[in-house]
């Protein structure tokens, strides 16, 4: 008896040891995956309900058999894996005054194509117009003029563009990785709708009587594949507080926006008289960038000084409208951020005539389907799914009629001053997942750079590089793939630019902070004035908010006068030669040494080395 009564206060004492410290761990999980998660908060509290259900439950049944206890266990198991798989961000429209507080309308604005309601920020000082359709556009045919006779409510964004969304646990751990660190905020990260009828754009404009006001066309970002119009990092207010009409668009994407067939090259000859396929979002960025140059003085902008602006796919498509026939004259200047065409051999969203149809055929094949017919059936929904990136534009002979690079030569390029620039790791995003789990160092570098190069050049680079390998191979690295993807092309674009007579301003951006830094496209929340929209307050400070108001001041003199200097602002001098310095946007505002000439001599070698084979 004594000895039965000994083994229950030992079992007693096991499960009040190792139970407590069971459900501290349990909890700590799922409070971790729910703030991951970005769904509503009140699956957090159902969740809440089943653990301490569960709690009370096993407190209550400690002393039963072992299958009653078991099923405690399963019923604990089954609704929480029931919850986890249900918890999701929910899908909503997204409006375009959630940063304002009261909500007051503005007088009903009438464009060329019809009417839209707008609405004033907090302090009346702005006026915006979301959502406003600018074409219509059938699967893989060009966009056409839309009209409409009804009052659009400008109070949304239009959906998002067909696109792929990571799982919000991914894009909350990739948040965490470029953080460095875990700060939950529990708030319901509810995504925009998509639609593959998404050819909107908005409209960010001073609340003034004045006309003939600057317009910025901003393209966004994404690899040509993800992106929206109305991200938080490009939201158009601070910009028209400073006296600029800021637009941004959205065009098609991935396998609706780029992808290319001969058929659909001949289609479109016999429906419009123009040879095209394979570039149908660049098709949307010039029919949109039309509209506003023939709407423009409906709200009081200057057809005559328009800028066009992007960054990383946007800077690419930036750099493509430079070259393109479809939008010469419709803009005055340009400004390009993270990504560049003009260079011999573009790294990124660009592609061969070849490549474009290799790719369509395995889509076909994907897709079970016998030709482009067949494929305008696929939905929309499944046909996202492609396992098979169209990330690229192509020479097709009507919106881009030769490489980008050779147009800059040729001397007709349609800009008539350019601003561009890049971070300083800019790779790092991309490599290093690549590498997870064996980071690159002293062992494996070289082979590494052999694998993105070749044994000659990789050699050669490796051995201009070999003092900073020693000290560190994992950031030498990173440095050579930032400067080969994004660094060079804006030094050749420069250099294009600047042979060609044009006014040009090159910059490095090199403000380090608590979240993004200077990874791919850390400079946009600075440049656009949105530091206080992102909702991560906590990593930036006064020194952020300082640097952010010298480059909203740059951005906005060169988009008003094609020179972003300006009353106060350390002064940044035009670009001159090819050794020419870099203005520096950091800790320091100011002109510097370019440091990677040795290695564009480089890598210039290698890109006339692989276009020759």
């Amino acid at each position: 008896m004594e000895q039965t009564m000994n083994h229950q206060k030992k079992k007693h004492l096991v499960f009040w040891i190792i139970f407590p410290i069971g459900i501290t761990i349990i909890t700590a999980l799922l409070v971790f995956y729910f703030d991951l998660a970005n769904g509503p908060w009140w699956f957090m509290l159902i969740e809440g309900i089943v653990l301490a259900t569960f709690i009370t439950i096993r407190i209550l049944f400690r002393d039963k058999k072992f299958w009653v206890r078991l099923l405690t266990w399963v019923g604990f198991v089954g609704l929480t894996v029931a919850v986890l798989f249900t918890n999701k961000p929910t899908i909503e429209r997204k409006s375009i005054i959630y940063h304002s507080g009261k909500i007051e309308k503005t007088e009903v604005l009438q464009l060329n194509q019809g009417k839209v309601q707008g609405y004033y920020n907090k302090d009346k000082s702005v006026e915006m117009y979301g959502g406003i359709p600018y074409a219509q556009a059938e699967r893989w045919k060009e966009p056409k003029e839309y009209t409409w006779d009804n009052v659009i409510d400008g109070k949304y964004f239009g959906p998002r563009s067909m696109q792929k969304d990571n799982p919000a646990i991914l894009n909350s751990l990739i948040d965490i990785y470029a953080a460095k660190g875990w700060h939950p905020d529990y708030k319901m990260q509810p995504l925009q709708n998509v639609s593959e009828n998404s050819l909107y754009l908005n409209i960010w404009k001073p609340n003034t009587t004045d006309t003939n006001l600057p317009i910025l066309v901003y393209i966004h970002g994404g690899s040509l594949t993800t992106g929206s119009s109305s991200s938080d990092d490009i939201n158009g207010e601070t910009f028209a507080k400073h006296g600029v009409i800021m637009i941004t668009i959205q065009y098609r994407l991935g396998v609706f926006g780029y992808l290319a067939h001969p058929d659909l090259k001949a289609e479109a000859l016999e429906e419009t008289g123009h040879a095209t396929t394979g570039n149908y979002g660049l098709l949307d960025q010039a029919f949109a960038l039309k509209w506003v140059h023939d709407n423009a003085s409906n709200f009081g902008g200057d057809e005559n000084n328009i800028t066009i602006a992007g960054e990383s796919a946007g800077s690419s498509s930036v750099s493509a409208l430079c070259v393109s026939p479809l939008a010469t004259g419709l803009f005055k200047r340009a400004i390009g951020e993270s990504s560049s065409l003009v260079i011999k051999k573009a790294p990124h969203t660009y592609r061969t005539e070849k490549q474009a149809y290799e790719t369509y055929a395995k889509i076909l094949k994907e897709f079970n389907c016998k030709d482009i017919n067949a494929l305008r059936k696929v939905p929309a929904e499944k046909l996202v799914n492609t396992q098979y990136a169209n990330s690229g534009m192509m020479m097709d002979g009507y919106a881009l009629v030769e490489d980008p690079y050779q147009t800059y030569l040729n001397g007709n390029s349609n800009e008539e001053a350019l601003l561009n620039g890049y971070n300083v790791k800019e790779a790092d995003a991309f490599v290093i997942p690549n590498f997870l789990f064996q980071p690159t160092n002293a062992s494996n570098i070289l082979s590494r750079l052999k694998m993105y190069f070749d044994d000659e050049y990789g050699q050669k680079i490796y051995d201009l590089y070999k003092d900073k390998i020693k000290k560190d191979a994992f950031s030498a690295f990173n440095e050579i793939i930032s400067v080969y993807w994004f660094i060079m092309p804006h030094h050749s674009w420069s250099n294009a630019a600047l042979n060609e007579g044009k006014d040009v301003y090159r910059y490095q951006f090199t403000k380090e902070n608590k979240f993004h830094g200077t990874y791919h496209a850390g400079e946009i929340i600075y440049a656009y004035g949105n530091i206080d929209k992102v909702g991560h307050d906590w990593a930036y400070d006064k020194s952020d908010k300082d640097l952010s108001n010298i480059m909203v001041n740059y951005w906005t003199n060169f988009i008003k006068t094609g020179n972003p200097n300006g009353e106060g602002l350390p002064e940044w001098s035009k670009y001159t030669s090819s050794t020419d310095g870099v203005q520096e946007l950091g800790k320091t505002v100011g002109k510097f040494d370019d440091k990677y000439l040795q290695l564009y001599a480089l890598l210039d070698q290698y890109l006339d080395k692989i276009i020759a084979e």
